[in-house]
């Protein structure tokens, strides 16, 4: 299981209810880190992982069965494998994208901001070689990829893989959520084409002063790409809402 995984599959409070278990998991499937297919660990096991009694855990697949994220199959080769479409629809995006307020935009950036900017500074002090290389793997990757479903993965796992890197659970985790939240908005066919070149150069230049272990370089370009994103959420935003003949 990779880092971006572990991490997500991290020990919750003992009182942790059935829904943070869901919601971890739905993350994970979610932002890709989970594949379509991929068999689950078995039900004590994964308890065990999360840090809960295998009630709750029971409780948290049937919730994520009822949503269609996972199946159980019977038999010798059965267990609980994730349901994801290797295309997400964009649909519910969309309508997200469309109904959400500036206010909104701004207050997920205000977070993000804060988050991304510690989590900059802290890998430039803290990642290795190898993680950088990892890093700047997951940039190649968003140059490269073709449909939505690559776009939001790679984008996702980059910030995921930075915020992995200051060795901080807590900014990991909030991380995962704000990636949770506003990813998919941003990877919708409403995005200009010019500006997939350009949030992969953004990731680069935020990857390249990690390398360089250069901190106030690094958290500048993550707060940069931030307030890019902003941009480019808002843009679209009230695009769509004037194509619905609606106000901001």
């Amino acid at each position: 299981m990779g880092s971006e995984r572990t991490t997500l599959i991290a020990p919750l409070a003992s009182t942790a209810r059935a829904d943070e278990v869901g919601l971890r998991i739905a993350e994970a499937i979610q932002l890709g880190l989970l594949s379509d297919g991929e068999r689950l660990p078995p039900e004590a096991e994964l308890a065990q992982q999360f840090g809960v009694s295998p009630v709750t855990l029971r409780e948290a697949l049937a919730s994520l069965r009822d949503r269609g994220l996972v199946e159980t199959r019977r038999g010798r080769s059965g267990g609980t494998f994730v349901r994801r479409s290797p295309e997400p629809d964009e649909s519910g995006d969309l309508k997200r994208l469309t109904d959400i307020a500036v206010t909104s935009l701004r207050d997920f950036a205000d977070e993000q901001m804060a988050i991304a900017g510690m989590c900059a500074v802290l890998a430039a002090e803290r990642a290795t070689p190898d993680s950088v290389r990892r890093i700047l793997k997951l940039v190649d990757q968003l140059a490269s990829a073709t449909t939505r479903g690559q776009k939001i993965k790679a984008d996702s796992r980059f910030h995921i893989q930075v915020a992995i890197e200051t060795r901080s659970e807590r900014l990991t985790r909030r991380q995962v959520a704000l990636q949770a939240e506003t990813v998919g908005m941003l990877w919708t066919s409403h995005l200009p084409q010019d500006d997939v070149a350009h949030i992969a150069q953004e990731h680069h230049d935020i990857a390249t002063a990690i390398a360089e272990e250069d901190r106030e370089r690094a958290r500048s370009h993550a707060e940069r790409h931030v307030r890019s994103d902003l941009r480019r959420l808002t843009s679209m935003h009230l695009t769509l809402v004037d194509g619905a003949g609606g106000g901001s």
